[in-house]
């Protein structure tokens, strides 16, 4: 019996052995094919965001132009920047116009995406209306804001005319320019976060919705603590792509203003390609470009608190 009983664990550890070995063989082998499908994306972030990231930094560090090579200047770019008042507006309306179009859009496409989570007629071709924004080019939209927002025969104007408004010059006004455009960056990006938004609805379970109806909540008591908790987590990604995008704001201004009338739209990315490629300060530049994605930095983390704040409320 004592030898017996002194041989069966011995056996079991060794039988037990090879089993942890082939697991982790198993988790070995899950690693490496991870690491490998994330390979292409890593070489891309690593070619085309990282390297040209370091090298922004090193630029902004010198006076360096186009042609040439520049010479190590330290924060002699920083000091200008802060000094250069057509900078400190620029930094200013994107701010403004980030702080003006991102609330708004994510309210509006979480609004959306609720209506047409609902069993409604057409529901599938409103979902497509609202999306093609999304997916037509930004030189094509800001043809067709050009046309609402012509002074003469646009549609914007006839529709103030017809409430008895007086004409707007649109983009052709210092203080409804940049306003304008608030619009139709709103308007643009609706559709990409409704659909974000969508999919999280659609992946709350119905049974916790029918079941708070049941205990007798309202509409608004079952979004709030039903609905709303459980798409929590996706508002910090519309919040992070929302801010991203918002400052990126360019192809839009380019192609609708340039940056007019009298700067009134020169925001932060059209600033920087004005000093780049028209004035060819590549340092200058550069030191705008480490200072926006210091600005988006902070932003994206003051929205994370936020988010966090509400998740725990």
């Amino acid at each position: 019996m004592t030898t017996q009983t002194l041989e069966r664990p011995a056996g079991g550890g060794v039988d037990r052995l090879p089993a942890r070995r082939r697991r982790g063989g198993v988790e070995r082998a899950k690693a490496r094919a991870g690491w490998l499908l994330l390979s292409p994306a890593l070489v891309h972030s690593v070619i085309f965001v990282a390297l040209p990231g370091l090298m922004a930094v090193y630029l902004s560090l010198t006076n360096a132009r186009v042609a040439g090579r520049g010479k190590w200047i330290g924060l002699g770019n920083y000091v200008e920047l802060f000094g250069d008042a057509q900078f400190r507006d620029a930094v200013l309306r994107t701010l403004l116009y980030t702080v003006a179009v991102v609330p708004v859009a994510m309210a509006l496409s979480l609004a959306v995406a609720i209506a047409l989570n609902q069993k409604i007629p057409g529901r599938a071709l409103f979902r497509t209306l609202f999306y093609v924004p999304v997916v037509t080019s930004t030189v094509a939209v800001a043809s067709v804001w050009l046309w609402i927002y012509n002074p003469a025969a646009g549609l914007g104007n006839q529709v103030l005319s017809f409430f008895g408004m007086a004409r707007s010059g649109w983009l052709t006004d210092p203080d409804v320019a940049l306003p304008a455009l608030m619009v139709v960056g709103v308007w643009q990006g609706l559709g990409a976060k409704m659909i974000i938004y969508l999919a999280a609805l659609q992946s709350i379970s119905k049974d916790l919705i029918e079941a708070a109806t049941l205990d007798g909540a309202s509409r608004w008591q079952a979004f709030r603590h039903v609905t709303w908790p459980g798409i929590a987590p996706v508002h910090f990604f519309v919040l992070v792509t929302s801010i991203a995008g918002s400052f990126q704001v360019f192809d839009l201004i380019y192609v609708t203003t340039g940056g007019g009338p009298a700067h009134a739209t020169n925001v932060l990315t059209f600033d920087i390609f004005t000093n780049a490629f028209e004035r060819l300060h590549i340092g200058y530049a550069s030191a705008e470009t480490v200072i926006m994605l210091v600005f988006v930095g902070i932003l994206i983390g003051l929205g994370r608190l936020s988010v966090r704040n509400r998740e725990g409320s």
